[in-house]
């Protein structure tokens, strides 16, 4: 299947994962804790299911490495072509109260996220692209609008953060030199897609132990509106590493 047939039916799936949060936000819901205290809902596992069973009867052949899944139980060796899943990144601002939440499905082919999607459910909203091909932003009313990031304004860079876990002394460090004009604190993968649409200029997690479901989706959407997001080292992120573990990164709306 050709990508852009394939990051359609992406969307289709992500937005459909959203409306089931959003069902289980309106019923109400118990927060858990998994093994490692992070919290999980009713919403995190039903949103996984629609995406998973969808992925699977779209490319049979095709393992998805979906987070929920890998918690319960030793995750899938990585293969050429996969998938990668999380199906509620942002359980904490969901939990809270807050809208900044996302479905994120990612396909992963030589180590490198080809495509992307991010669903915001709260807004309506489905941001979607890959290098090579475009990003674009997706409405209720399927009216499509192009993503494109900016080059940082006289005024200075706009910096998004993680509400929740941002190491202030390692983005200060990394923001050293830098004309600062604002800071956005935002939960979940959406910082991508705020870089994505030209509303902030960069993202240092320099010092965060994540997983690639975190940030793969993320990239794809952020490279097709001409971003990039590469490792402490300055190279492109690889996908399919041990356990699936990522160890920090640096995004930016504009290539350094």
């Amino acid at each position: 299947m050709e990508h852009h047939r394939l990051l359609d039916a992406m969307a289709r799936l992500a937005r459909q994962a959203g409306e089931a949060i959003m069902a289980v936000r309106r019923a109400g819901f118990a927060v858990e804790r998994k093994s490692d205290q992070s919290p999980v809902t009713a919403a995190d596992r039903l949103a996984e299911t629609v995406i998973t069973e969808g992925l699977l009867a779209l490319t049979p052949d095709w393992p998805v490495v979906a987070e929920e899944a890998c918690e319960a139980s030793d995750p899938p060796p990585p293969a050429p072509v996969f998938w990668l899943v999380d199906p509620l990144d942002g359980t904490r601002e969901f939990a809270a109260g807050r809208d900044e939440f996302c479905a994120c499905i990612a396909l992963v082919e030589a180590g490198v996220p080809l495509l992307g999607v991010l669903a915001e459910p709260a807004r309506g909203l489905v941001h979607a692209g890959g290098a090579g091909i475009g990003a674009w932003t997706e409405d209720e009313a399927g009216r499509r609008t192009p993503l494109r990031t900016r080059r940082p304004p006289p005024e200075g860079v706009v910096v998004v953060q993680s509400r929740s876990r941002t190491d202030e002394a390692a983005v200060s460090e990394h923001c050293a030199g830098m004309k600062l004009a604002g800071v956005l604190k935002l939960g979940s993968a959406l910082k991508f897609a705020r870089l994505a649409a030209g509303e902030a200029d960069l993202s240092p997690r320099p010092r965060a132990a994540m997983m690639e479901w975190d940030v793969a989706a993320g990239q794809a959407v952020l490279e097709g509106a001409g971003g990039a997001v590469l490792d402490l080292q300055g190279r492109p992120l690889r996908y399919g590493k041990p356990g699936y573990r990522q160890d920090g990164f640096l995004a930016f709306g504009t290539r350094p």
